[in-house]
């Protein structure tokens, strides 16, 4: 759902970017310098630029200092010219009427009005990058300035726009208002900053969906050709393909945007859903689990009922977005989920093939290449190895499996370690019963204590990308947390 999100943000920021400056200069062709831009920042990407705080301090004081500009200007058109008091109740009243009543309107209100608060599922996606707190303070300043502003510009445009003006303005109602409330410098003002803005967002699209698909291809969720790097540490491939499927899809739809816009909808609150819906899930599961952070029940539960009732109103709203999104989610799963089961899709080939003796050995071995990989899995106490192992054999395709046992606390060295005796022990007797037969297991001992500094000396030392490093949770007792070990993955309680 993210990837999606990530493709309709950069199609649709381009395009509405490009549209605003057509407004102020119509002799601007759309479609083709929507090419250019996506071009552009895809070749900025490539040749390193990322992420700018500079840039990005410098595009959030323009666009607040505008806001404040156009909100003021507003406010004082609204009260002191009486505009305020002239917005049609009656009329109001009215359209709510025909859509079903005023509380059916509200719901269909509400739910079109989540799609004004996005941003804050990419925030997400930076977290690991952040130091301790900030992402508090992100969420935070993103509540604060959507809780402000958002009602006021809307407060302005009322006053400044009748509602047939509102509906015939569509993308473009700022600038409008602008215009209304202001003259045309006001109006080339928002343009310039709608621009900015939007651009910022095409950036944001590039980049955030490089970081996703790479950390996707890692855990063999995409294909690991998509890993590649050029000699500014980006990874070329994803960029030169997110750039050729937003361009596609433009040209496809030929700028009409509503299917994109369908499929951002729904991805966008699904993927807000599915935050709400992993945190009760781990409330669950990962009782003991180390938090930085502890939201209330009660907040988590709203949350999730106010993102998933918008997801039902919008496709109240428009039930054809559905569709649109399915035309892009299914495609896009098939492939998430053929590469995650590919070791059964190989197994069925070879079936399907065994009367071709020479293909399906052919077969098999490519796809011993393919599915040869190391996992490392830290175990503590035998307990929990079997499920350990379960996990590993239904979810990932590597046959090389290094256990590692860290010394406990009073060990001296492995040899007075029960635990780890207790490990040694059991190995024979599991592959004596037959489970994990095409598992290579592989006991090592650490004499020291379990932390980060363990995780990067094992790392390098089986030269195991950390993402296939597996450990159960990290506890309260333990004086670091997840985020400092770069990357493993929980998979045992």
């Amino acid at each position: 759902m993210t990837i999606l999100s990530y493709i309709a943000t950069g199609v649709i920021s381009a395009k509405v970017a490009i549209e605003y400056l057509h407004f102020a200069f119509p002799m601007i062709p759309v479609i083709p310098v929507t090419l250019i831009l996506l071009a552009a920042f895809a070749l900025l990407v490539i040749s390193g630029v990322k992420d700018s705080a500079f840039v990005a301090a410098g595009i959030f004081s323009v666009h607040i200092l505008t806001l404040l500009v156009f909100v003021t200007i507003g406010l004082a058109y609204l009260f002191m010219g009486n505009s305020f008091w002239q917005i049609n109740v009656g009329e109001t009243t009215s359209i709510l009427a025909s859509r079903g009543g005023f509380l059916h309107a509200l719901f269909l209100a509400f739910s079109a009005s989540l799609l004004g608060i996005s941003g804050f599922e990419s925030s997400a996606n930076f977290v690991e990058e952040q130091n301790t707190g900030v992402f508090a303070k992100t969420l935070r300043n993103m509540w604060l300035g959507v809780s402000i502003f958002n009602p006021l510009i809307a407060l302005v445009v009322l006053g400044a726009l009748s509602l047939p003006q509102i509906a015939s303005a569509k993308d473009f109602v700022l600038a409008d208002s602008a215009r209304m409330i202001g003259g045309s410098f006001l109006g080339y003002l928002i343009v310039t900053d709608a621009f900015l803005v939007l651009s910022g967002a095409v950036l944001t699209a590039y980049v955030g969906v490089s970081g996703l698909i790479n950390r996707m291809a890692l855990d063999g969720c995409l294909p690991s050709v998509l890993l590649k790097e050029n000699s500014r540490g980006v990874h070329t491939r994803i960029i030169i393909v997110f750039f050729l499927l937003c361009s596609s899809i433009l040209l496809i739809t030929n700028g009409e945007l509503l299917s994109l816009a369908g499929v951002y909808t729904i991805s966008f609150l699904g993927v807000m859903s599915l935050f709400a819906l992993g945190n009760l899930v781990l409330r669950e599961t990962r009782t003991d689990l180390k938090r930085p952070y502890k939201a209330p029940l009660f907040y988590v539960v709203l949350a999730f009922l106010a993102t998933a009732t918008g997801v039902v109103g919008n496709l109240l709203i428009d039930p054809k977005n559905l569709y649109y999104f399915g035309l892009y989610f299914v495609p896009t799963m098939l492939v998430v989920f053929a590469l995650i089961y590919k070791r059964d899709l190989f197994r069925f080939t070879i079936r399907m093939v065994s009367f071709y003796p020479k293909l399906a050995k052919t077969i098999a071995l490519f796809s011993e290449d393919v599915l040869e990989g190391k996992f490392v899995v830290f175990v503590h106490r035998i307990n929990r190895l079997y499920n350990a192992l379960s996990y590993i054999d239904r979810n990932e395709t590597g046959t090389t499996i290094f256990l590692v046992h860290c010394r406990d606390d009073n060990c001296v060295d492995e040899d007075h370690d029960e635990n780890y005796q207790d490990l040694k022990e059991i190995l024979p007797k599991l592959q004596a019963a037959g489970a994990f037969p095409h598992f290579r297991l592989n006991t090592l001992y650490i004499n020291k204590h379990f932390g980060p500094q363990v995780v990067d000396e094992i790392a390098g030392q089986l030269h195991v990308k950390k993402n296939r490093i597996f450990i159960g949770s990290i506890h309260h007792f333990h004086d670091f947390d997840y985020h400092e070990l770069g990357g493993v993955r929980i998979i045992s309680g």
